[in-house]
Order: C-alpha cells, then structure tokens, then sequence
C-alpha cells in the first residue's frame, strides 16, 4: 500500500516583532552614520578658511595670535599636549585600572560585585566636578607632597621635573585624567577576564601557579586583545575630556603650550576650543582655526575608537561559549 505524499512543510514566516526589530535597527545604524558625517561635513566647511589660508601647515604650525591683521594660528602646540597628557594618563590609569580588574575578577562575589559598582560610579561623577575638586583640593595636597619633592630631589639632574611646580600643569592634569579612565578601563577589562575559560584558571592552578602566574600564563595571553581594546577606549576618553583639563592644565598658548617638563603649564585641543570659541570674532580666521582644531580633535577620537572597537570584537569572537562558563 502506497504511503500518502507528505506535503511539504511551508517556511515558517518571522514575526512582525523581528521585522520591525532589524528595521528599526538598521535605521538606528544609518542615522548614526549620516550624523557623523554631517558633522565631518559642518567642520570642514567651517574650517574652510584656515585651510585654504594655511593647507595642512595649520597643524604643523606653533604659533597662536588672534590679534586682526596680524592673525597666525598652529594647532601643533595643542596636538603634543593632548597626546602627553593622554599618555600620561594612561601610563597611570591603566596599570591601576588592570590590577582592579584582576583583583574584582577573581574576589568572591559578595565583595567583588558592590566594589565593581563602587569603581563604576567613578564614571558617573561629572567632569566638572573632577575639575572643581582638583583646583581646590588635590591640587594644593599634589604640588606640596609629590611635585615639589620630585623638584627639590630631581629638578637639577632630570630636564622632566626641571621648572618650579605650581600645580596647574602637565602632571596634575594628567593625575585627574587617569583618575578619570580607571572606570572605563577596569570595567572592559574585567569583562574580558571574566571571559576567559574557568578551565585554563584551574589548569594554571593545578600546576602549582600562584595566582599571579595564573593571571600571567591564563588569563593575559588570552586576553590580551581585549586588554588592549579597553586601554584604547581610556585614550579616547582622556583625550576629549574638557572641563578638567581646561581647570588644571594652565592653559598656555603658541608655543609656550609645547611643555617643556611635566610641571609645564601647557593646552589640550578640546581646552583651547573651550577657552577661545566664545571671544572668537566672525569674518576673522581666529574661528575657523579653532573648528579647525575641532576637526583635527574629531578625527583623532573615531580614529581612536574604531581601533578599540575591532579589537574588543575580534577578542569577544575568539572563543563566544568562554563567556558563559
């Protein structure tokens, strides 16, 4: 007896829900897309002056001189100085931000998961605040107990702590920008060690590690992508920070913002632009030079960020189940 023919079951059709859901988010995507280049756009075209004044000898050029007629205007100054205190605060933030990290990641989790908290209302707290408390307190303690110590023992041997401190500088304003990466460094980083496999933990144990050759030999080599990432998003972070720098840094300009020691008062690019956008005079190049600056700062921070993008994402894909065990 022949078998009836079974019909052939009908594609199951995707619910409204999931149709709506990629709609909505791919516009999400393209909006994104359209507003950063718009914003690209807009700068340009504002900064259009200064570059046909000056080319690309603008960003080469120190000097800063807003006065009509005899207007010349550099953003190098303020390139070096976004980058040294960058760099500083990295060099400090991110060794401090890691060893929260290890110490959060491995701790019980009923002390583990309200200091993790605790470290991330660090994000939370207002740049300008940051700035008010380091004018008013950190700085009076930092120059008296650790830049003129450094002065008095060094300034005579070691060009980087040669001139007499005063507080508004380099150093300062490096502190307060490390201070102000550590959330988002440590809480990256502690999500990328949480994704490392419990097993390669155990195997390091079991051959007699300690529990830094564990962190050593398990959970850096694997993780190490990731690490990367996360310090590349402090970076972005401390290199458009504003409000803080702008109280700490002493604001030079010209060439005098090239800091010659760390206890140089110097300039950032966001510090300048919010110092001078609002004495800036149409129909003079004084505005264009600093949106121009402006342009420079934007194209430096997606530099800085799509780097740390691709890294976190391609550490996330090495092993997906890791994160779940």
């Amino acid at each position: 007896m022949a078998r009836p023919k079974l019909k052939p079951e009908k594609p199951k059709r995707r619910p409204i829900s999931d149709k709506v859901f990629k709609i909505g988010a791919l516009l999400a995507g393209v909006y994104v897309l359209i507003m950063v280049a718009l914003l690209v756009f807009q700068l340009v075209a504002e900064s259009y002056p200064i570059w046909e004044e000056d080319g690309l000898s603008f960003i080469a050029k120190t000097d800063w001189n807003a006065v009509e007629g005899r207007e010349s205007f550099g953003a190098l100054p303020y390139i070096i100085g976004t980058l040294v205190t960058a760099g500083l605060a990295m060099a400090i933030g991110v060794p401090l931000s890691l060893g929260i990290a290890m110490f959060i990641s491995d701790a019980p989790a009923k002390i583990g998961g309200p200091l993790g908290f605790l470290v991330e209302l660090l994000a939370a707290v207002p740049s300008v605040i940051y700035g008010l408390w380091g004018l008013f307190v950190f700085r009076i303690y930092f120059k008296d107990w650790v830049e003129k110590p450094l002065h008095d023992a060094f300034g005579d041997s070691i060009w980087l702590f040669s001139d007499t401190p005063f507080g508004l500088d380099i150093l300062t304003a490096s502190v307060i920008l490390a201070i102000m990466i550590i959330p988002t460094v440590s809480a990256v980083s502690r999500e990328v060690m949480k994704a490392v496999p419990q097993q390669q933990k155990e195997a390091a144990y079991m051959l007699g590690a300690t529990k830094w050759e564990m962190f050593k030999l398990a959970v850096f080599p694997y993780s190490k992508t990731g690490l990367i990432g996360a310090s590349i998003l402090g970076l972005g972070r401390a290199v458009g920070e504003t409000m803080a720098v702008t109280m700490l840094i002493g604001n030079a300009t010209g060439l005098n913002a090239i800091p010659g020691s760390l206890f140089d008062s110097s300039q950032t690019m966001s510090s300048i632009i919010a110092n001078e956008f609002n004495e800036a005079s149409l129909g003079t190049l004084h505005l264009p030079a600093i949106i121009g600056v402006a342009l420079v700062l934007l194209l430096i921070a997606i530099a800085i960020n799509v780097v740390a993008h691709i890294l976190v994402t391609r550490m996330l894909k090495v092993k997906e189940g890791a994160i779940n065990n």
